[in-house]
């Protein structure tokens, strides 16, 4: 029976699990690179800082290298000191799992795949972004201290700008 299909069992219906797919290829399948470096670290929290600023966010970037080690990170004056971990955190999980931290966050908040919660080293809020170079993973940015969405802002602009001297955009 194809796995869209409801099932009729003793007089029940069913609903098929979606965690029964079998996708075709391996999910954030991106190998891990050599690990960026303390200028290409930088580079990437000054773009995360610069849109921070313009927005007036008081925000703690961090970026990991491609084995998840703190590179380098900045906290932002007035930032909370609660978000300096949780940055870290976001950018380490971001490289060690090669997805978004947003994935885990939909997973838990959309998809009730409470599951996830087990993994060691998981973080289920947005702000955790892999960097990218030359289709592998060179390390990671996370931001924290406003909300999941505006860490993800301010994360984004550091991994766009990564994105963009990978592929010689200016």
């Amino acid at each position: 029976m194809p796995s869209n299909v409801t099932e009729i069992v003793n007089g029940a219906a069913t609903t098929p699990n979606p965690l029964d797919v079998i996708p075709g290829e391996i999910p954030f399948d991106v190998p891990y690179g050599p690990p960026i470096s303390l200028a290409q670290a930088q580079t990437v929290i000054e773009a995360a800082v610069a849109e921070a600023r313009k927005r007036n966010w008081k925000m703690n970037v961090a970026v990991t290298d491609s084995g998840g080690n703190l590179v380098a990170f900045q906290r932002m004056d007035g930032a909370m000191l609660a978000s300096i971990q949780i940055a870290e955190h976001k950018a380490r999980a971001a490289v060690t799992f090669r997805r978004p931290t947003k994935v885990f966050e939909d997973g838990i908040q959309l998809l009730h795949l409470n599951y996830l919660l087990a993994f060691d080293g998981m973080i289920a809020s947005r702000g955790g972004i892999p960097l990218i170079d030359q289709g592998v993973i060179i390390g990671a940015i996370g931001s924290s201290g406003g909300t999941d969405s505006q860490d993800e802002v301010v994360s984004e602009a550091g991994a766009d700008l990564m994105n963009n001297l990978a592929t010689g955009i200016k």
